[in-house]
């Protein structure tokens, strides 16, 4: 039994964002309907690697029902009413207008269902010049300045993932949440809007308070940190990556005298603002005696010291990372594990999740059951 046990979500999703919102739901309980284009949700042909279907469609889709509808036949838009009628949440991220275009008006619908909560997910929001912009995860990551504050010093850099997805899909899920607790309060749904833009907006906060306080952004340091010194990364002598940081004062006496045996040193740089602006120096230093030692020394005498270390692992490194927790779900090719999802309720971490739907795999049955009988006298 689930927490979202009984709840009826349906989703008008492609792509990354709105899948998220209604994976997370599914997680939960939730019965998820995802309405996909006649062709499929065109992230099922993103790649084939997971036993010929694409990483993120598996990772995102799993324990939905799926039925393929052609939204320009009014058939189907009657359909979907008929769905709309009976359903706690509505998901959408469609172009901006485009189910305006098909007749779907989201004020009239909540109308003939008041307890609807309606969740549209856009690139740019709904109003102004830039609602009808097509906006993709690196467009948003490259508009909201992160590409600019990622990378080494001498290019930008995307995030190797999809985040402006992820971190809009994130938003939308918590709101969604938020609007049913005030529902159960009030009984009445809400609109929900949240576009790409906004939740990306929202994580360069401090790199903007920087500019507009500071008058200076943060700068492009790789893999280290723009703000904290010593932080970041350092290679040892049998050519391993190591990362370290040092976030107080305490730790940088004892980083001084155990692992740059050099105890007066913490007293040239006393504070963190001192070894910002003198990061070449601290930094050539740190590098010269880490490149002394093999990763299993620095490793064991930072680990002593208390000092917060992190390895630079490869992929195939995380694969095997002993931390890892991972979670199975099912194809119809195979059993698939992914990582497990984060949140641990009372203790019993969750190993199962809901099936991947190939495409229309339900379309009969939600049919059957929501199709409306016409009475004739």
């Amino acid at each position: 039994m689930g927490t979202l046990d009984g709840l009826l979500v349906v989703s008008l999703e492609q792509a990354v964002a709105a899948p998220f919102v209604s994976s997370r739901l599914a997680d939960a309980g939730a019965r998820v309907i995802k309405i996909e284009r006649p062709e499929g949700d065109f992230a099922r042909n993103y790649d084939d690697v997971v036993k010929g279907n694409s990483a993120y469609f598996v990772w995102l889709n799993r324990g939905k029902e799926s039925i393929a509808m052609d939204l320009r036949q009014p058939s189907e838009i009657s359909l979907l009413k008929s769905l709309l009628e009976k359903a706690d949440v509505l998901i959408e991220n469609f172009k901006t207008g485009s189910l305006q275009k098909i007749g779907l008006d989201l004020t009239e619908i909540r109308k003939a269902n008041p307890r609807l909560i309606t969740c549209s997910i856009s690139g740019y929001g709904s109003q102004g010049e830039w609602a009808a912009m097509k906006a993709y995860d690196l467009l948003i990551q490259a508009e909201t300045a992160i590409a600019s504050i990622t990378g080494s010093a001498d290019a930008p850099g995307r995030v190797g993932v999809s985040i402006a997805d992820i971190a809009a899909g994130m938003y939308s899920h918590s709101a969604v949440l938020e609007a049913l607790i005030a529902r159960g309060n009030g009984g009445r749904g809400r609109h929900i809007e949240v576009s790409l833009f906004d939740a990306l907006a929202d994580w360069m906060a401090v790199p903007l308070l920087w500019y507009d306080y500071g008058g200076k952004a943060p700068e492009r340091v790789g893999l280290a940190h723009p703000s904290i010194c010593p932080y970041g990364a350092f290679k040892t002598s049998d050519g391993k990556i190591i990362l370290l940081s040092i976030q107080n004062e305490r730790e940088w006496k004892r980083f001084c005298a155990d692992i740059l045996e050099d105890s007066d040193y913490s007293a040239k740089f006393p504070d963190n603002s001192s070894r910002v602006k003198n990061r070449k120096e601290v930094d050539d230093l740190v590098d010269h005696v880490i490149g002394r030692m093999p990763h299993a020394e620095v490793a064991a005498r930072l680990k002593k010291t208390e000092i917060a270390y992190g390895t630079l692992n490869e992929v195939q490194d995380f694969s095997n990372h002993p931390v890892l927790r991972r979670a199975v779900i099912s194809m119809a090719a195979a059993e698939i594990q992914i990582p497990a999802p984060p949140a641990i309720f009372n203790n019993k971490p969750t190993e199962l999740l809901g099936n991947v739907p190939e495409l229309n795999q339900h379309g009969e049955e939600i049919r059957a059951e929501f199709a409306k009988t016409e009475i004739i006298d």
